[in-house]
């Protein structure tokens, strides 16, 4: 059991005082603090031990594979750990995006590495050979687009808005609601000129604050769609996502919700906090909402057009009374939660690595006669076979988060 210190990761999005609140830091921060990673990715490793004597977890990891990981963990993933466990904080929108099949990125990591595209390359969209699924848990109220809404829906939101730009558009899905047809809508909107979306964006203003004002049956239905394409249209005239947003579905997310997003899920997070877990990779691809790189023929190779109902993951509760599970249906990763209050003790341990991550109150955690206490957004390094109890500091209460391989 070792201390292990997140990376903060610096992006325009993020919010100046979430993390910085969260760690008991001076609030507001000096920069948009948007994300907090804990793990082994080439790009931000996490390091572990005491400050004065820390090396990088991917370095650790290296020392001894079979003795950090385990057995099975460090053959099935070449001594490598296989999630990166974050905390999220949203001020703002990210990119909408999309992540690979591990085929996909496997094949477009070896594309790119033999056009010679450097990993640093703004322009590049494969940075590893991995896929990238997520399950993201809000802390706070977490708002959410993922996933394409059913087609019918899709077009009555449409027709409400009637935006005389896309009209031919909605009547093409109004005939024809599958997914080809939707794909076909969609990939005109991302490859639309500038200008075109400058109209559009103001169209939607107008549109949206015309039917939100008035009230009715389709603002009964559809007001966080309305106002989520309403907010985007200001924040991003000309760009497609804004459009791009009303083919999608409109998440909230609850404190304690889940979310999982597969490879191919559409997707764009829009404001709060939350716990992400997920693959160790950094894939990915984007199609609006950003100055960042954007390409569509890539983008579209990989999109999963088949509408799927918004699938908000209540936890599991285990027999161990306050811990809660949360399930996703791969391989690399599985994440648990506790809510700590009085004594109560709970024990964690496996045959593969953990991180034990602290995200409210104060927790202390014993591995035999060593002891560590940890508060927010601090947490530890369990190799594979440590075994911890866990308690709230004072009687709590406290939050506790484990990313850990299954089993």
């Amino acid at each position: 059991m070792e201390l292990i210190t997140g990376v903060i990761k610096s992006y325009d999005w993020g919010s100046r005082r979430t993390l910085a609140e969260l760690a008991g830091r001076p609030s507001p921060s000096p920069t948009p603090e948007a994300e907090l990673w804990f793990g082994a990715h080439e790009s931000a490793p996490s390091a572990v031990g005491e400050p004065s004597g820390s090396i990088t977890l991917i370095d650790r990891i290296r020392e001894d594979p079979q003795t950090q990981l385990g057995a099975q963990c460090a053959e099935a993933y070449d001594g490598t750990l296989p999630f990166l466990l974050k905390i999220l904080a949203a001020e703002k929108p990210l990119s909408l995006q999309a992540h690979p099949t591990s085929a996909q990125a496997e094949a477009g990591f070896a594309r790119e590495n033999a056009a010679g595209i450097d990993l640093a390359a703004s322009y590049r969209n494969y940075r590893d050979s991995r896929h990238k699924p997520e399950l993201v848990v809000a802390l706070k109220r977490f708002e959410a687009l993922a996933g394409f809404r059913d087609i019918s829906s899709t077009v009555t939101l449409l027709t409400a808005l009637d935006l005389s730009g896309v009209a031919d558009d909605i009547a093409s899905l109004a005939a024809n609601p599958c997914p080809a047809e939707l794909k076909a809508v969609a990939l005109r909107w991302m490859r639309s000129s500038r200008e075109h979306h400058d109209r559009l964006a103001l169209e939607v203003i107008e549109r949206a604050t015309a039917l939100l004002d008035s009230g009715g049956r389709a603002v009964d239905r559809f007001e966080a769609e309305l106002s989520t394409a309403l907010d985007l249209a200001r924040r991003y005239p000309g760009d497609p996502g804004v459009l791009m947003s009303l083919l999608l579905n409109r998440v909230s997310l609850a404190p304690g919700e889940g979310l999982f997003l597969p490879a191919g899920n559409l997707h764009a997070y829009l404001s709060g906090s939350a716990v992400e877990i997920m693959a160790n990779s950094d894939n990915v691809l984007r199609g609006g909402l950003t100055t960042k790189h954007i390409d569509v023929d890539e983008l579209s190779s990989i999109l999963d057009f088949t509408p799927i109902p918004v699938d908000v993951l209540d936890p599991e509760p285990s027999d161990r009374g306050s811990e809660y599970i949360y399930p996703a249906p791969v391989p690399e990763f599985v994440l648990r939660r506790w809510e700590l209050d009085g004594n109560l003790e709970v024990a964690l341990g496996g045959d593969g690595p953990a991180v034990v991550l602290c995200t409210a109150g104060r927790v202390k955690i014993r591995a035999g006669d060593h002891q560590m206490e940890i508060s927010g957004g601090e947490a530890v390094w369990l190799q594979a076979g440590d075994s911890v109890t866990m308690t709230a500091t004072d009687g709590g209460p406290a939050q506790v988060f484990a990313g850990a391989t299954p089993g």
